[in-house]
């Protein structure tokens, strides 16, 4: 009985002298633990670092960030702002156009006395002076009695454009010539070149429209000898006869081929038949005021083809045009009483 308690204190002892067995996966996955922590702390760290200093530029790039444009300033600086003062009064000079009745029939005629007959336009160019002097003394009138005819009611002027070389030895021959007889239209915007010739009647008509107040604006070929009387009488006659187109009418074939006289390039255009609408003669025709000013008002958006009569003949389509056909205006008629002939 005596022996028991000591066998039990010898092997208490050797289990305790023994050390408890340590699992190496145990210790790495520790070890890896810990340095996955600490990157992700380090992540977490640099984040932060990089927002703050996002959050700081955003800052000063709001700051520095222009103001929004509004836009009239945005207008301003476009340079829009003298464009939408052009448009704006050319809208109110076409509501006053149109409130006049310049296309209804209704034109009401000047109340002034000082309103004139008619406005002639005798297209020229550079070459041509030779061919002004014939005209200063044959038909038309010079210095003190084209002074006089005006007085009568009747303007009479060369009309040509600028030189393609603005200011050049063309331009200060025509200036000095002006400056002796006072008996030119200078068209400032018109470059007088072969080309542009068919713009020449939308420049002709707007500035006359705009210079002078007359019931006529009459548009003269240089190659013509005029009946001056025989044209006042005609339109004496014919004074109140608003949207008046009138003229030689005639009609033709249009020319497709390139090369040929009367080429028109645009052919493709008049149709199968390929045959020109009815229009007046470009050697002299007339048209009244409220025409000529549909040609002011329209003048940019208004189409030209090749030639100037055939141009001028396809703008009236488009209106309330009255056309009038007179072979009087047919200058290479064997009428007696024609107002003009070749010359």
């Amino acid at each position: 009985m005596e022996s028991l308690p000591t066998t039990t204190a010898k092997s208490d002892r050797r289990w305790r002298s023994k050390p408890l067995p340590t699992s190496k996966p145990s210790i790495l996955m520790a070890f890896f633990s810990c340095l996955a922590w600490l990157y992700v702390a380090g992540r977490l760290w640099q984040d932060a670092e990089n927002r703050t200093i996002l959050a700081d530029l955003l800052k000063k790039n709001t700051a520095q960030r222009p103001k929004v444009l509004s836009v009239e300033d945005k207008l301003a600086v476009l340079g829009c702002k003298d464009l939408e003062r052009r448009i704006v009064e050319a809208e109110m000079e076409l509501t006053l156009a149109k409130s006049q009745g310049y296309l209804k029939n209704k034109l009401q005629r000047s109340g002034s006395s000082s309103q004139l007959l008619a406005v002639i336009g005798v297209y020229t160019g550079f070459g041509s002076q030779l061919k002004r002097n014939v005209f200063r003394g044959s038909w038309m009138p010079k210095g003190d009695a084209l002074r006089k005819l005006e007085e009568r009611g009747i303007v009479i002027r060369f009309v040509i454009g600028r030189s393609p070389n603005r200011g050049d030895s063309l331009d200060r021959n025509i200036d000095g010539e002006n400056r002796s007889t006072k008996d030119f239209l200078i068209l400032e915007g018109h470059e007088e070149a072969q080309e542009e010739f068919p713009k020449k009647a939308k420049f002709f008509f707007s500035t006359a429209v705009e210079n002078w107040d007359a019931e006529f604006y009459v548009k003269v070929d240089d190659n013509i000898d005029v009946d001056l009387e025989g044209l006042i009488g005609l339109l004496e006659r014919r004074r109140g006869q608003n949207t008046s187109y009138i003229g030689c009418m005639k009609a033709g074939d249009v020319v497709s081929e390139d090369g040929k006289p009367w080429y028109e390039p645009e052919w493709w255009k008049f149709g199968d038949e390929k045959s020109y609408f009815r229009h007046a003669s470009g050697s002299l025709l007339i048209l009244s005021k409220n025409l000529a000013q549909y040609i002011n008002i329209n003048s940019a958006s208004l189409k030209t083809y090749a030639h100037d009569d055939t141009s001028i003949g396809s703008w009236m389509m488009g209106v309330q045009a009255t056309y009038i056909d007179d072979n009087r205006f047919c200058c290479s008629s064997i009428r007696q009483d024609k107002v003009c002939s070749l010359a």
